[in-house]
């Protein structure tokens, strides 16, 4: 009985093997270079919740403006190392230009 039991096991085992999948999982590692980042402080560009007329005080005029477009309204300001992001009066986000 013995036989039976370890020949039934061993045939079971290489079943469960035979159906599991022929690839190998093999990973590529990728290096992407992290360029000269901008300042990130905060004090150095609008944060959210800014008003337009706080952030031309602050910034001065931007260099150009775009929209408002869509609905709600959405403004660009762009200055020249980010662009300011309005819906409405309000600054909803603020991205910085990459440096070249």
């Amino acid at each position: 009985m013995r036989k039976q039991t370890t020949l039934f096991g061993a045939l079971a085992v290489t079943a469960t093997l035979a159906f599991l999948p022929m690839t190998s999982a093999v990973a590529e590692e990728v290096r992407v270079p992290v360029g000269t980042q901008a300042d990130r402080d905060q004090a150095s560009f609008p944060g959210s919740g800014m008003s337009q007329s706080s952030v031309r005080a602050s910034w001065g005029a931007p260099m150009e403006i775009q929209g408002p477009v869509g609905q709600p309204p959405i403004t660009e300001w762009h200055y020249q190392n980010f662009v300011v992001y309005f819906e409405g009066d309000r600054v909803i986000h603020t991205v910085l230009k990459h440096n070249r």
